[in-house]
């Protein structure tokens, strides 16, 4: 299955019982259709509880499903004119600075005011489909740093080949409440069985996580942690250092509320600062960074 941009929800009590490709269609109406979903399922780009279904299938209550979706249909949202914070760009690609409260894909909620509309003004899409701007990855709303598009389909399909096949070295900047243990972090993750919206470490089921964690300085009560993440599961960096019994300060699922209330944390300080990769059309190696926000330094100061 090839690797796009995709979304997790877990069925409620009022979806639970419709057959599924109508209940994709009712829940993102009227943004996709029912055919539209059909065809995802028949394509095997949704998953029932990490496992293929039939469309003609009815979730239960508590069921989760995962929906890949076709990035080339994003071309029939509105183009909105918000300022991009560029770190890198050429014709195949470009990558910004993502500030916090920025929403990578349109979903529920946030049907605009999205990076996917940011490109598609950006890059000024031509009817003729020679530029088709899509979403090679993603990062949490809150979390801050450098966030990867593709300008074209072709650089698209080529960019979520680099990320399927662990080809981009993805390095990431957290502020945790103490100080963790050094070293690689190898574990089983997936949904929480006791709450099925959150994820957490398992023992004999999920998906393995790797994260190789170094501490860069540490400053009662606080450390300044490098994260290297060999795999890309949901929230896994921030799973990981809560099972290290040092969370992300502001982390509001993960954390401690406690702390986050004490300190005045409104968001999780997690920050993904580098990344390097093999230019899939120049072949030429590129090593970006984005510098650490404000509030990283405020937590030390």
């Amino acid at each position: 299955m090839t690797p796009q941009e995709s979304e997790e929800f877990v069925v409620n009590n009022e979806e639970a019982g419709v057959r599924l490709d109508k209940l994709l269609a009712d829940r993102y109406a009227p943004h996709f259709s029912r055919t539209y979903f059909a065809d995802l399922i028949e394509d095997e780009l949704v998953l029932l509880n990490g496992k293929i279904p039939k469309k003609r299938l009815a979730p239960v209550e508590g069921d989760v499903i995962e929906i890949y979706f076709r990035v080339k249909e994003l071309s029939d949202l509105k183009p909105e004119n918000i300022p991009l914070d560029i770190v890198f760009e050429d014709e195949h690609l470009i990558i910004i600075n993502k500030p916090a409260g920025f929403v990578v894909h349109p979903a529920p909620g946030n049907w605009s005011g999205t990076f996917v509309n940011a490109l598609l003004y950006h890059c000024q899409v031509e009817k003729d489909g020679s530029v088709r701007p899509g979403i090679v990855h993603r990062l949490d709303k809150d979390t801050t740093g450098l966030l990867m598009g593709a300008k074209t389909l072709e650089a698209q399909k080529r960019l979520m080949n680099l990320f399927a096949t662990r080809s981009i070295y993805k390095e990431y900047r957290a502020v945790t409440i103490g100080k963790p243990p050094e070293g690689r972090v190898e574990t089983l993750i997936g949904r929480n069985p006791k709450n099925r919206q959150e994820m957490a470490v398992l023992l004999d089921k999920g998906k393995t996580a790797v994260t190789e964690v170094e501490v860069i300085k540490f400053s009662e009560p606080f450390a300044l942690v490098k994260c290297a993440i060999e795999t890309g599961r949901t929230h896994q960096i921030r799973v990981h250092l809560k099972h290290l019994k040092t969370p992300i300060l502001g982390d509001p699922v993960y954390g401690s509320v406690s702390s986050n209330q004490k300190y005045k944390a409104e968001r999780p300080l997690l920050h993904a600062y580098r990344l390097n990769f093999i230019h899939p059309f120049t072949n030429k190696l590129m090593d970006i960074t984005a510098p650490l926000p404000e509030d990283f330094e405020k937590a030390f100061k």
